[in-house]
Formats: structure tokens, sequence, C-alpha cells
């Protein structure tokens, strides 16, 4: 396995909005291979969620795993929310802009359809973290930050202590 590299802020390849994965292609070996890069990257990070749009690969995939021992990857491939509702408001971080954290909206229970790693499809009605966590790497899929649901003001501030980070490196 290897790691790879992850995009940052500004990046505009994090705009790019990820095509569909010929279902053919899963099982490949070179494909199983990137699911295990992008999951050891994930580790090392840390984090719980990888969408393929943040290793440069433009595709419709992500990994996640909420475990604290790291044990219970998930893959998501071509994911498509079929339902939400309600709304929860929680802190949201994110690896392409590391030490950036803010309260966002989301739906607090959702049901995904994708294809595992396997190939097979299936159907999660889930809630909480889970919910949250998909729904932030399927806007990484679509080209969206965590941050697009900041106001201005509230954007125009992580971009200033982005650029003070920066400055600092």
């Amino acid at each position: 396995m290897a790691q790879l590299d992850i995009l940052a802020f500004p990046d505009p390849r994090l705009r790019k909005k990820a095509e569909p994965v010929d279902p053919a292609r899963i099982t490949e070996s070179a494909f199983q291979r990137l699911l295990d890069d992008m999951l050891e990257t994930m580790y090392e990070a840390p984090g719980i969620g990888l969408a393929a749009t943040q290793v440069d690969v433009h595709q419709r995939f992500m990994v996640i795993d909420l475990s604290d021992t790291k044990d219970q990857p998930q893959a998501f491939i071509n994911p498509e929310i079929l339902h939400q509702e309600g709304h929860q408001v929680g802190q949201e971080g994110c690896l392409s802009i590391p030490g950036i954290y803010a309260d966002v909206t989301r739906a607090e229970r959702i049901r995904v359809r994708a294809l595992g790693r396997d190939g097979q499809p299936f159907e999660l009605d889930t809630d909480g973290l889970l919910a949250v966590c998909i729904q932030h790497e399927i806007d990484h899929l679509d080209g969206k930050l965590f941050t697009d649901y900041l106001s201005p003001l509230k954007q125009a501030m992580v971009r200033k202590k982005l650029e003070k980070q920066r400055r600092r490196a």
C-alpha cells in the first residue's frame, strides 16, 4: 500500500465534479489497491472519511471508517442519497482544509445507495456521525467543500486563517 497526497484548499481540483465509476472496474486489482491506498492515507492523516476527489482521482467513490480501532472500513462507490430528513448542526473539519473547524447544518437521517467494495449494490439508512460523514464526502465528489455552507463573513475568516497558516509554514 502507498500513501497518497491529499489536495489542499484552495486547489481548484477540489472543485471538479467526479465521474461515475464503471462497475466492471470495481473488482480489478488496481481499483482495489486504490481503495487500500485511500484507507491508509485516511488513517495516517488521521481522518474518518476520504473522497477520491481529495486524492486527485475524479471518480465517484469514497472510504469511511468511524471505528476507534480503524478496522471497520467502508467503501461507497457511485453513492447517491435517496432520502434525507431532519437537520443537525455539528462541528466539521476536513483533511483538505487542515486546522479549520466550523458548525455545519446537515440532514439528520439519510438513506444512501451505493456499490460496495465487492461491486454489489446496497442501501443504508443511517444517522448521526455516519450520516454527516457520508454527506461531507459526497459533497467532495460534487466539487463542494464544507466551508461553502458558511456565511460570507465566516468564509473570509477561514481564508485569512489559512493564509496565516501558509505564511508560517
